[in-house]
């Protein structure tokens, strides 16, 4: 079950605005994300909230999961977006996983429209992940 978010509060995908005017209309579909850098903060901002529908409902069908389970103990820490171009975004999230580990995903994903709304295709590269250790 997604946690619940205060509207007013700093999104957790890092723009500066508030959940409210970032990547809470398109959770509650209200705004779907307008660009493949939109949907991947929303995304990211997603699997900090725990809102698997919201991750599974952006999945290529193709690609989709049949199941998403997300580990209520990883702390998502913060997002940085180094390019957004085209259908592509690269980023990295950094994540604090039980135990205290602190992980750096580092990836390149790719996104295409369906019935005029982007979708997560796949990752054009494997992720990279660096551990800090605990």
């Amino acid at each position: 079950m997604p946690l619940a978010y205060p509207p007013f509060k700093s999104c957790p995908c890092g723009t500066g605005r508030s959940y409210s005017h970032c990547c809470g209309p398109a959770h509650d579909g209200s705004r779907p994300p307008a660009t493949p850098e939109a949907l991947m903060r929303a995304r990211y901002c997603a699997y900090a909230l725990g809102n698997a529908p919201f991750i599974l409902a952006t999945w290529h069908p193709q690609h989709r999961p049949a199941q998403l389970t997300l580990d209520s103990g990883t702390r998502y820490k913060s997002l940085s977006v180094h390019r957004a171009q085209g259908r592509e975004v690269e980023f990295t999230a950094t994540l604090k996983v039980a135990g205290g580990e602190t992980l750096r995903v580092h990836e390149r994903s790719r996104f295409t429209q369906l019935s005029g709304r982007w979708v997560y295709v796949d990752d054009v590269t494997p992720p990279t992940v660096e551990s800090s250790g605990t």
